[in-house]
């Protein structure tokens, strides 16, 4: 083989931090596959740590190859968890449908079941755990520091949904016109809006903002046709109500993500910031 061209030559694989594939338990018994990447040159002892939840949620996380995100975070000083939680695709068929139906349940469990296991191996300080994602990683968020606020010091929210009913309802939303959500496969994965109501409402994040204590830095795109800027500001003004602390950021022309390179630093510079408060890796 000869080689040709590097696409990015400032990224020196030699300073990069190391990832690994694991699995672990959830508590039913399921197996997790999760990546882990830890930081460069330190011991992977009681780590303050990120876990990083992916979007979708019904899609592949991530692979094992360099990726930016977890890579930044680790530069950071923390030890980053990944999990492929039940739902995810590409881990086979039950893996996949154990997930149906399970926002703000059981997808949820595996997300605190992987910070104990590297909690019960010494990897990680359980005490300093943020909990960050976008889009549904965004919701698993905000569903996670209201579920199980003792296990979060803080949370980093970018483009979530905080309320499941209206990802149905939503008209200015390109989700709630899509065939995915109005013929079949979202009614069964996600769950029917009539029949479920009870549920959604219950595994809504904005309908537990009294119980979210850990502050929070929330990051949307004013133009976000996905998961609509609504989302976050509602969710804010609840929190505010409610006397929590929220760092709120709002990029008017951005979409569901951020392409203004500008932007992207803006908002991760900010989240180097928020984590160094809240954690305090270095």
């Amino acid at each position: 083989m000869e080689f040709l061209i590097s696409s990015r030559p400032d990224v020196r694989p030699s300073q990069m931090p190391s990832r690994q594939l694991v699995r672990y338990k959830a508590r039913d018994g399921l197996e997790i596959p999760a990546y882990l990447t830890l930081p460069k040159g330190r011991d992977a002892k009681k780590l303050p740590m990120v876990l990083l939840v992916h979007g979708g949620p019904y899609v592949r996380g991530t692979s094992w190859t360099w990726d930016a995100e977890p890579a930044y975070l680790a530069s950071l000083g923390y030890a980053v968890l990944q999990p492929e939680f039940r739902g995810s695709a590409g881990w086979g068929g039950r893996h996949f449908r154990a997930g149906w139906r399970q926002w703000g349940l059981a997808m949820q469990d595996d997300l605190v079941d992987g910070i104990d296991w590297l909690a019960a191996q010494g990897t990680i300080d359980p005490a300093r755990v943020c909990i960050m994602g976008a889009s549904y990683g965004g919701y698993a968020t905000m569903m996670g520091l209201a579920r199980d606020a003792d296990r979060y010091r803080c949370g980093i929210n970018m483009l979530g949904v905080t309320d499941i009913r209206m990802m149905f309802t939503a008209a200015w939303s390109d989700l709630a016109h899509s065939d995915f959500m109005n013929h079949g496969p979202a009614h069964a994965m996600i769950g029917d809006p009539d029949r479920d109501a009870d549920q959604f409402k219950a595994t809504s994040p904005i309908t537990h903002a009294a119980r979210i204590k850990a502050p929070v830095l929330m990051i949307y795109g004013g133009s976000d046709r996905r998961v609509p800027v609504d989302h976050g500001v509602d969710m804010r003004n609840a929190l505010r109500w409610h006397g929590g602390t929220v760092e709120w950021v709002e990029y008017p022309d951005e979409g569901h993500g951020f392409r203004s390179e500008a932007n992207r630093i803006d908002a991760y510079g900010r989240v180097a910031k928020f984590l160094e408060q809240h954690l305090g890796a270095r």
